[in-house]
């Protein structure tokens, strides 16, 4: 049995959605390990839920979300940070655990690693993104092996250390994602709205085909979804706002499609994992982590980056695959089982050093 202290992302509060697909992981992976016997924290903004977890939640600002920043932005922390606040409360704890797992993508945590008595894991939710978080992200790897884990190869071979990362994968409790056989016309899109998820691609696409979007997520960045509407005005998109996975799973679940549509390399896109357990087929730009999820023909389509005439072309020949087929990958492919086991023997090894 191991005791295990989480720090969370400090873009926002576990469940608001703040955080991408990083909130999903942390309650997946908490929930399995908790499951497996192992003794669980997760430390999190003020507000933080988490289903079945404890929370120390944390008062403080949050955090600027990296991936609106450009590369060379310099290392900057707010007044009364909430990502200071939630790693001294660690340092004070640090004794009653036999690992701190950090789930941020901030150059803080790295930056105290050497400065804990405990052993850190760093699991990194994004690939590349700042010059001074790579330089520090990779001093880490090189002087404790084994202790960066992140979600596919592809998001791996964006860093100088690529060679030194753990390959973790995701998973979801399947148990909460139910099949559908028989979908209802429309298309979903799923995620943070914001720039670099590039929805409008998906809403040109929408408008081409003329088959109905709905649109799910927190919206990150209300210019941007302000001038889509403006640039698209006559495309048949709806907002649904932003769910919960019980919710979001039977509107998911209807849909002919999810469009994914990232500018940027997307680490992993636990929204694919989300679709294939309903049986939804999965149309993406052959860019990260969707390239190591979606079987293409079989459980969905991979086409070129940025070209919306691609994705309409999926589209119109979305009919062909299979929807249980979908439902079977992530079946054999993303329990939490599997999720659980390939964690739990990361932190061993680290405990073994």
């Amino acid at each position: 049995m191991l005791k295990l202290l989480f720090l969370s992302t400090p873009v926002g509060s576990l469940g608001s959605g703040q955080g991408g697909g990083v909130e999903l992981t942390i309650q997946n992976v908490a929930q399995e390990l908790q499951k497996r016997g192992h003794l669980l924290e997760v430390v999190a903004p003020q507000n933080s839920v988490l289903k079945g977890i404890k929370v120390k939640t944390i008062e403080g600002n949050h955090q600027i979300a990296v991936q609106t920043q450009t590369r060379d932005v310099p290392i900057c922390l707010p007044t009364n940070s909430v990502l200071a606040n939630m790693w001294e409360y660690a340092r004070q704890v640090q004794n009653n655990y036999d690992l701190i797992v950090n789930f941020a993508f901030d150059w803080l945590p790295f930056y105290l690693t050497p400065f804990f008595a405990r052993p850190i894991a760093h699991f990194i939710s994004m690939g590349s993104m700042t010059e001074a978080s790579d330089r520090i992200m990779n001093k880490v790897a090189q002087k404790y092996p084994n202790t960066i884990g992140v979600y596919t190869k592809s998001q791996a071979a964006s860093f100088p250390f690529a060679d030194l990362c753990h390959i973790l994968g995701s998973g979801l409790d399947l148990s909460l994602y139910q099949f559908c056989p028989q979908p209802q016309n429309y298309l979903a899109w799923l995620g943070r709205i914001a720039p670099e998820k590039a929805l409008e691609d998906a809403v040109a696409a929408s408008k081409i085909t003329g088959i109905p979007l709905k649109i799910f997520g927190k919206i990150q960045e209300g210019d941007y979804w302000q001038q889509i509407q403006q640039d698209f005005p006559e495309a048949p998109i709806e907002y649904m706002g932003f769910f919960q996975t019980e919710k979001l799973q039977k509107y998911l679940g209807q849909s002919r499609a999810l469009l994914m549509t990232p500018r940027w390399l997307e680490a992993f896109g636990n929204v694919a994992i989300e679709a294939l357990a309903c049986g939804v087929p999965v149309i993406a730009y052959r860019r990260g982590g969707p390239t190591e999820i979606i079987r293409d023909n079989q459980t969905g389509f991979l086409v070129e980056p940025d070209s919306i005439p691609g994705l309409v072309e999926a589209i119109e020949k979305i009919d062909q695959i299979e929807r249980k087929n979908c439902r079977q990958q992530a079946e054999g492919e993303y329990s939490l089982k599997a999720l659980g086991e390939r964690f739990e023997a990361w932190f061993y090894k680290i405990l073994s050093i």
